[in-house]
């Protein structure tokens, strides 16, 4: 069987990038295109199924910082901080790589495409280029180059075509307040262009330029440029052509003024145009991040209402529209958050709307922007005058190293960690018997420190550790347990032990641990700011029927919010960044390991959770340097460690109660470059089996029994990071497990015991169209069989920010 007869990859979760030009909207397509990490991930927000993004297009090698689609064409265009622009062509309803552009020596910063003929780019070495492609070869090309003074870093571009004879303009803007226009010709074949010229400097900003665009208004037979800066206002210009121009200012005693300024040239050899200051706008409070027109809307008298979108720094998007009897722009519609009062730019916050989209279908409109937090919020038009707005469901995702993924006890949802600083709880909403799709239900934590692992400790609590050198001990709340009940059908705990759980949590301001909502502060002698925080925090605090009136799975606002786990407990002992954490099959042990390079702090550090979290008074010892995976065996006899020293050390559990252990086997020699992971298999006749995955491209299985023995060993294409044998085993005597690399590869592997060799066979090998772009840091098999009993799941985390969700057929394996 092929890759594509056996795996279907079910969902994939990736944040959006923080950059400006990271998404764009194909109409024909009914197709988002957005920047994750080095991916291209492709979404289609008008499917009534909200699969959400389904595939990513690999080839980047860092953070994508612009995408763009080619109108009337089937490319896409994507650049990147890895200096690179790629070109994409559609072949039926997949995209696959068309060329490689080479030209920056720096990040690229910003991109601009106006027709299937040419798009511009600017990069962080200070030039622009323009891109055209060859009509004979149809290879896209470089076709001029230029920088716009020395020390200038361009932010932003606009292109426009002005007149059928290839007359374009090209507006700039950048690290100064000033927009530069340049004008020139583009030849018939497209590859090269003529009368290249600074045609203007606009001056009225008073900071950075952050965004430019374009509008053909055709009432009057010309264009007007929107410009937006870090000085929170929004300028127009317009740009009027030939018989258009006003000539009366070349009249010496009539005086000019910078608002009536106008800047007059020539495109090309056949074509006046003059630019002049038309309108300013203002309502934000912070950055000007994103201008979208949105000409399309119709009146009902037919006439066109011309309309922009901003987005911003300060968490608003605002639709402005221009009073017909005054001709001031005001704002008729305002979406996003309410700002925090206090917070901006200046002050060193960060948030806010990083970006914005505006198209429609027959029906509706809909406005996208992505944040801080990697989603998109999704806004839809109530009525047909596009008045009143509802939030509707978006994709969400971590924006950072995805580093740790678990699945619940029962097999039917995960959790994941993410140097984003988050834990997100990932669920399947079964809108009916036979359908079903994934989406993030809760975000349990959301913290100040990078997060790096997680684990369950039983059906309702979890464990966690990142950078603050503590682990962290979690609760789920009844509301999150009613939301999986009623979207997944999912029984967390019985309806006796649903009164047992806290009701909702809330993040106290200035803190880092999750309170219950009905955990209050004693009444006592408090200041008056801090009772003014309390306030803040009471405001915050989660409603139980917010969650409860949901109508489909929670989106942003929903789990920043309403979602958090409160935290019961807090573990310490480790005097460095914590690198893996397991729980033992019973719940009863916590073990963990921190960041070492030294036997002193390379050691494994044991809690008792039936002693109120109590250290062990025993630490394992062994190990020179860290500790990079922990995990017992699903008999809960032993505790395997592997560790950056090439050594693993297997413990076996003398008195789980006491918490004590005995040194089994440290095995010196058992790879020859650092051990990235193990994995136990399921318990079977022939005893305990242990994997371990390390990067020296090999994969080794061990049995253990008086002493630990090598079995068998296989020799990879590439480092081998993660390893998950599937624990419930579909045969006796068969080992499945799946293995991820250093470059981002899948495969499936199994061992039959009744063989004598007991190699090592690979049943499958995933196809790079499925696979992260990057390396695999976790996988983990559900331990419950899907769609009725047809499919293993395996979920898989990724450094390429990704979190992805494939069902196997299990006959893959028999």
């Amino acid at each position: 069987m092929t890759s594509g007869d056996c795996v279907k990859q079910e969902a994939i979760f990736a944040g959006v990038n923080k950059q400006s030009f990271v998404a764009d909207y194909c109409a024909k397509e009914q197709l988002v295109a957005y920047g994750a990490s080095n991916n291209v991930a492709l979404w289609n927000p008008l499917s009534k199924d909200n699969k959400g993004t389904y595939s990513t297009l690999k080839k980047h090698t860092k953070e994508i910082t612009g995408i763009r689609f080619i109108p009337n064409s089937p490319y896409l265009v994507s650049a990147a901080e890895d200096f690179e622009v790629n070109v994409w062509k559609r072949q039926g309803n997949e995209y696959g790589h068309h060329s490689s552009l080479e030209f920056h020596h720096h990040s690229i910063t910003c991109l601009s495409v106006i027709n299937e003929f040419i798009f511009a780019t600017g990069s962080a070495d200070g030039y622009i280029a323009l891109w055209g492609i060859n009509n004979e070869t149809e290879e896209w090309g470089l076709i001029h180059s230029f920088q716009v003074k020395s020390n200038f870093y361009p932010m932003t571009l606009a292109l426009q075509d002005v007149d059928a004879n290839g007359g374009y303009v090209l507006a700039v803007g950048g690290t100064t307040p000033m927009v530069y226009i340049y004008s020139f010709t583009l030849l018939s074949d497209h590859h090269s262009l003529s009368h290249f010229d600074q045609s203007a400097v606009l001056t009225g900003h008073e900071d950075w330029i952050k965004c430019l665009n374009f509008v053909t208004e055709e009432k009057y037979k010309n264009y007007i440029l929107a410009s937006g800066a870090q000085d929170r206002y929004i300028r127009l210009w317009r740009l009027k052509l030939n018989d258009q121009i006003d000539d009366s200012d070349e009249d010496e005693s009539k005086l000019i003024l910078l608002f009536n300024k106008q800047y007059k040239f020539n495109v090309g050899t056949s074509t006046r145009a003059a630019i002049s200051f038309d309108a300013l706008i203002m309502g934000h409070d912070d950055w000007v991040t994103g201008l979208q027109w949105h000409p399309s809307y119709q009146q009902e008298s037919g006439e066109k209402r011309l309309q922009l979108l901003s987005s911003s720094a300060d968490t608003a998007l605002m639709v402005w529209e221009m009073d017909t009897d005054s001709g001031i722009w005001c704002c008729v519609n305002r979406l996003g958050e309410m700002s925090i009062k206090g917070a901006s730019t200046a002050t060193g916050a960060s948030g806010g709307f990083w970006s914005c989209l505006w198209f429609s279908d027959d029906q509706h409109q809909y406005i996208l922007a992505n944040g801080k937090t990697g989603s998109f919020r999704v806004y839809k038009t109530v009525d047909k005058e596009a008045r009143t707005w509802e939030a509707v469901l978006g994709v969400t995702g971590p924006t950072r190293e995805v580093t740790d993924l678990v699945w619940s006890l029962n097999g039917e949802y995960f959790s994941t960690t993410s140097l984003d600083q988050t834990t997100r709880l990932f669920a399947p909403w079964v809108k009916n018997r036979d359908f079903k799709t994934w989406h993030e239900f809760a975000r349990p934590q959301i913290h100040g420190y990078d997060m790096i692992c997680l684990d369950n400790i039983s059906a309702t609590k979890y464990v966690s550790g990142g950078d603050e050198k503590l682990l962290r001990v979690f609760e789920m709340t009844h509301s999150i347990s009613r939301l999986l009940h009623n979207f997944c059908g999912i029984d967390i705990v019985s309806s006796e032990s649903q009164e047992e759980l806290p009701e909702s949590a809330s993040l106290p301001v200035l803190g880092l641990s999750n309170k219950a909502a009905n955990e209050q502060l004693e009444a006592g002698d408090m200041s008056q700011q801090q009772q003014d925080m309390e306030e803040n925090a009471e405001a915050n605090t989660p409603k139980e029927d917010i969650l409860e009136s949901l109508t489909s799975p929670p989106l942003e606002d929903h789990l920043q919010r309403y979602t958090l786990f409160p935290e019961i407990e807090k573990l310490y002992g480790h005097g460095y960044e914590i690198t893996c954490c397991a729980t033992s099959p019973s719940g009863s042990l916590i073990a963990s390991a921190c960041k070492s390079n030294n036997a002193r702090h390379s050691v494994i550090r044991v809690f008792n959770v039936a002693e109120e979290y109590q250290q062990c008074a025993q630490v394992l010892e062994g190990h020179n340097l860290t500790v990079t995976s922990l995990e017992f065996s699903p008999d809960g006899q032993f505790l395997m460690s592997v560790s950056r020293d090439r050594q693993f050390s297997l413990w076996k559990i003398v008195n789980e109660k006491a918490g004590k252990f005995e040194l089994l086997e440290l095995n010196a020699k058992a790879h020859s470059r650092i051990i990235w992971d193990c994995s136990w298999a399921p318990s079977n006749p022939y005893g305990n089996f242990v994997v371990t995955a390390s990067r020296d491209k090999q994969i080794k299985l061990w049995q253990v029994k008086d002493k630990v023995e090598a079995i068998s060993a296989i020799k990879l294409q590439d480092a081998v990071t993660s390893v998950s044998c599937y624990r419930s085993g579909l045969l006796d005597t068969k080992i499945s497990l799946a293995v991820g690399f250093e470059n981002g590869d899948i495969s499936l592997f199994s061992v039959d015991l009744n063989e004598p060799e007991k190699h090592f066979k690979l049943n499958l090998k995933f196809d790079s169209t499925l696979t992260p772009a990057s390396r695999v840091a976790k996988l983990s098999f559900s331990n419950k069989l899907h769609d009725n009993n047809k499919n293993l799941m395996l979920g898989v985390a990724s450094n390429d920010t990704s979190v992805r969700i494939y069902s196997i057929n299990k006959e893959i394996f028999v």
